[in-house]
């Protein structure tokens, strides 16, 4: 293969990288060195079946995307074995899966991330990896706003209940 074609290829899969750093919402690095091929695996399941894209790529590969992208917050993180996850969708996803798989497999850990475009602590990953989801989040917010119309309606039932045998 020529120089020109492999230089093509590299450019290809910095583009590839930048892209996905702009179009996503939570980008979390991790090292994934210690892991055994099938907790690998475990790992990509469960972030597959979250919507979020996991992919190993070079460092230098990575950070020139970052710094194409405008990211520099990642440099530091990318040196030894570096995996990245994206999702595009949800800011959650991403964080909790991997949070909940370090866990339980100490050999992941969690290096650095971006949230909606802002550098984020390993703390600050944690941190969104243990809010409840966004149903839960939901149900809890219709609980709150449903307390005080089932509160006047007990209170209009036991009037009439009152009234009632007032009556009677």
């Amino acid at each position: 293969m020529s120089n020109d074609k492999i230089l093509a290829e590299k450019k290809k899969i910095v583009d590839e990288i930048a892209g996905k750093l702009k179009e996503s919402v939570a980008t979390i690095v991790v090292n994934y060195r210690g892991l055994s091929v099938s907790e690998v695996t475990e790992l990509r399941k469960q972030l597959r079946e979250a919507n979020v894209d996991y992919k190993v790529y070079k460092n230098t590969f990575a950070r020139r995307a970052a710094e194409i992208a405008g990211v520099t917050s990642l440099d530091e993180a990318l040196t030894g074995p570096t995996a990245v996850s994206f999702s595009k969708d949800d800011v959650i996803a991403p964080a909790k899966v991997l949070y909940n798989f370090s866990k339980d497999h100490e050999a992941l850990e969690i290096k650095a991330g971006v949230i909606e475009g802002k550098a984020a602590s390993v703390d600050e990953i944690k941190a969104l990896a243990e809010l409840p989801s966004k149903e839960t989040l939901l149900s809890m917010l219709a609980n709150v706003l449903q307390a005080p119309i089932r509160n006047f309606a007990i209170g209009v039932k036991a009037v009439a209940e009152q009234k009632g045998q007032q009556e009677a």
